[in-house]
């Protein structure tokens, strides 16, 4: 569990430290800033893409081989990624590598099959919870680094994520033990390790096939919200960037703090399937209150609650893998981390094409209404699974 957290927390360090520099340097690669947009999207669709379509496969070679190696390779990747970004000097070689690493993008698939494999049921959903801490803290150090450095350079973020990775595969190297040495038979048959295939599955499944809906649901409010929070502060309140970045950090690390402290607590009194309802109801209400909110203090407000709920993520993780044997605990993560690259891939464009229609209309927050739907949807697709 030491590794894995220091993984989850270098991992999301060295995303968090290009993203407020990535803009910069793709204008720089591309010489033109609404070329650098376009490209910007193509390097995050095609990533998200080839995740979908090699997730499956990767857990299910874990299965096969063990956790261990798909997660150095995952990690060496993408340190080879950032590296290219730190040295290409146009699009088509940036491209070429980020589809390298979104093929080679196994690290939430293994981490969550990892967790699985070393921690008892009982105990799984604080794991998935510090997991989650682990998650908010890289993210809210990532940025602020990312920030400093890139006032030095532009390409100097990407070079330190790099580092990060090869470090952080160095360390797993030399520290971390197999989880699952593999049994050598897991078959890898087209239907389970293709996507489709892989989905098709788990959805069959009656009780796994309701919680991977109710995953994909929550995936898509989580993405509406995610990819046009800036813009919404920006619009509704007129906020600075360092305004919104002061509260974006803030209330990652109050998330932190939280998932670390609470979520064990509150799993273990009230079960991983209530947990995971309420957390997701809590959520669906957030997000409803945001879709009306005309001033900051009800923003505070409104985000307090949606922090309140975020234990239902851990427990409905844990509740998932609960449901599925301990050897197909790869080939299932790796068909979830699938779900969620479809909304990665699909929710941002078609969320800020409405998020910009609702500008005119003067209602931006009712992008939120939206979120919340699939949030009620998530609930109730969870509430439905016995």
């Amino acid at each position: 569990m030491r590794f894995l957290l220091v993984t989850v927390f270098l991992d999301m360090l060295g995303l968090g430290l290009i993203v407020p520099i990535m803009p910069a340097l793709m204008t720089v690669v591309t010489a033109d800033p609404a070329t650098a947009v376009l490209w910007s999207g193509v390097l995050g669709s095609t990533y998200g893409v080839l995740q979908f379509v090699v997730s499956p496969l990767l857990g299910r070679i874990s299965d096969r081989y063990g956790r261990r190696p798909v997660l150095l390779v995952s990690l060496t990747c993408l340190g080879v990624d950032w590296l290219a970004h730190a040295s290409a000097s146009g699009p088509w070689a940036l491209l070429a590598f980020h589809a390298l690493a979104g093929a080679c993008a196994g690290t939430n698939t293994v981490v969550n099959a990892y967790v699985a494999d070393v921690t008892e049921p009982s105990g799984r959903a604080r794991a998935y919870g510090l997991i989650g801490a682990a998650f908010g803290l890289g993210f809210v150090a990532g940025p602020v680094l990312g920030g400093l450095l890139g006032a030095v350079g532009v390409r100097l973020p990407f070079l330190a994520a790099a580092l990060l990775c090869f470090a952080n595969a160095a360390y797993g190297w030399l520290v971390l033990p197999e989880s699952r040495p593999g049994d050598g038979v897991t078959p890898l048959i087209v239907r389970a390790a293709n996507p489709f295939g892989a989905l098709t599955a788990v959805l069959r499944r009656p009780v796994l096939g309701r919680l991977t809906r109710a995953r994909l649901c929550a995936d898509i409010a989580r993405m509406i919200h995610q990819s046009v929070w800036s813009f919404f502060l920006t619009v509704q309140f007129a906020w600075s960037t360092t305004h919104i970045g002061v509260v974006r950090a803030t209330a990652a690390l109050a998330g932190a703090v939280f998932q670390a402290r609470a979520v064990s607590g509150i799993v273990r009194r009230l079960g991983d399937r209530r947990a995971a309802i309420a957390g997701s109801l809590i959520g669906a209400v957030s997000l409803t209150g945001l879709a009306f909110t005309t001033a900051p203090w009800m923003l505070y407000t409104w985000q307090a609650v949606g922090l309140a709920g975020s234990f239902g993520g851990a427990a409905a993780q844990s509740w998932i893998s609960r449901t599925i044997g301990a050897d197909e605990q790869g080939t299932v993560q790796g068909a979830l981390t699938g779900v969620s690259a479809i909304a990665e891939a699909c929710v941002p464009v078609t969320a800020g094409v409405i998020f910009g229609s609702l500008i005119g209309y003067g209602h931006p927050p009712l992008i939120f209404a939206g979120a919340a739907l699939f949030a009620a949807a998530a609930t109730t697709l969870l509430t439905m699974t016995k």
